[in-house]
């Protein structure tokens, strides 16, 4: 599956990460206010680099990213995901 940037960009507003601009554009996910994750995109457009380690980064497997993607994800959803697999 390939992610896009604008994708990326949509999935980070989509779960609640924050995001500061560098060389790359960084995001982090906050729950209770402690960083739980944290991930980075390049600035490029299109589909970008290191998509399976992004994917890894935000505990997702394929399908949840896709899942995530076509809306069928929510922000609740992607929480109890990460409480079952004990990252928060």
């Amino acid at each position: 599956m390939t992610l896009k940037a604008r994708e990326f960009d949509l999935l980070m507003n989509k779960f609640g990460f924050k995001t500061r601009n560098s060389g790359d554009k960084f995001a982090w996910f906050e729950y209770q206010g402690r960083p739980v994750l944290w991930t980075r995109r390049s600035h490029i457009k299109g589909d970008l680099p290191c998509q399976d380690q992004i994917r890894q980064q935000m505990k997702l497997n394929e399908d949840q990213l896709r899942e995530a993607l076509n809306c069928e994800l929510t922000l609740e959803g992607y929480i109890s995901l990460l409480k079952q697999k004990r990252i928060i």
